[in-house]
C-alpha cells in the first residue's frame, strides 16, 4: 500500500494531538535541534507586513525549510505539514512571551475585549506549496491584576502566544469565541484535512 503518512515541522505537543485526533499519522521533523542553534525560520515580522501576511509567509518558510532537511537526510518523499499561529490586538502581533512581565502585559491588553487568532496552515509535496488561513474571534473577561499574575506564575503562559492556552487554564478567562476551537489551538482541522485531502491523505 502507498505511504499515507506525513512529516509534520512542528514541535508543538497541541498539534501533535490534534493531528491524531483526526486519525493523521505523522513523523516529526525539528526545525531546530536544540535552543542554542540558530532558527530555521526568522519569524520576526516585517516592516510593513500584516497579521495575514506574516502568518501565511512564517508557515510557507517553515514548510519550505523542513522540506529541505528531509532532502538533506533523503527520507521518503512524504507531505510537509507546518502551521503558524499569531494572536492580534489592534493589530499587533503578541507571540510568545519572553518572559513574566511580557506575558502579563499582553494578558493585561487582552483583558475584557476581543481579539483576533490567525493561523495558517502549510501542506507542500515538492515544489508544490498550499495554504488556507484560519481567522477566529476569541473574547475575554475582565481580569483582575491578582488573576493576571497567579496565571502567568502557573507557567502555562510560557511558550504560548498571546501568553494564554485555550485548552487550559485560560478557559476561565474566555467568554465568547467565533471561529475554530482548533485554530485557536494551533491547528485548524477543517482546513488542515482539506489541505491534506488534496495531497493525497485519506483520512479516516
Amino acid at each position: 500500500m502507498p505511504d499515507k503518512s506525513i512529516y509534520l515541522a512542528s514541535r508543538s505537543p497541541r498539534r501533535r494531538e490534534l493531528l491524531r485526533q483526526i486519525g493523521v499519522s505523522f513523523e516529526i521533523i525539528p526545525l531546530r535541534e536544540a535552543p542554542r542553534y540558530p532558527a530555521d525560520v526568522d519569524e520576526t515580522p516585517r516592516a510593513g507586513e500584516t497579521p495575514d501576511a506574516y502568518v501565511l509567509r512564517v508557515a510557507r518558510e517553515k514548510a519550505q525549510a523542513a522540506v529541505g532537511i528531509t532532502r538533506v537526510r533523503r527520507l521518503a518523499s512524504r507531505p510537509v505539514l507546518a502551521a503558524d499561529t499569531s494572536v492580534v490586538c489592534d493589530d499587533a502581533i503578541l507571540g510568545k512571551p519572553a518572559h513574566a512581565a511580557a506575558a502579563i502585559h499582553m494578558l493585561e491588553s487582552l483583558a475584557g475585549r476581543p481579539h483576533r487568532v490567525l493561523t495558517a496552515v502549510a501542506v507542500t509535496a515538492g515544489d508544490v506549496i498550499d495554504t488556507r488561513v484560519c481567522e477566529s474571534q476569541v473574547w475575554f473577561r475582565a481580569l483582575s491584576a491578582e488573576e493576571i499574575r497567579r496565571y502567568v506564575a502557573s507557567g502555562e503562559p510560557t511558550d504560548k502566544a498571546g501568553a494564554y492556552a485555550v485548552q487550559g487554564r485560560a478557559a476561565a478567562f474566555i467568554t465568547r469565541i467565533e471561529g475554530s476551537y482548533s485554530g485557536i489551538m494551533g491547528l485548524p482541522l477543517a482546513e488542515t484535512a482539506d489541505l491534506l485531502r488534496s495531497h493525497g491523505i485519506v483520512l479516516p
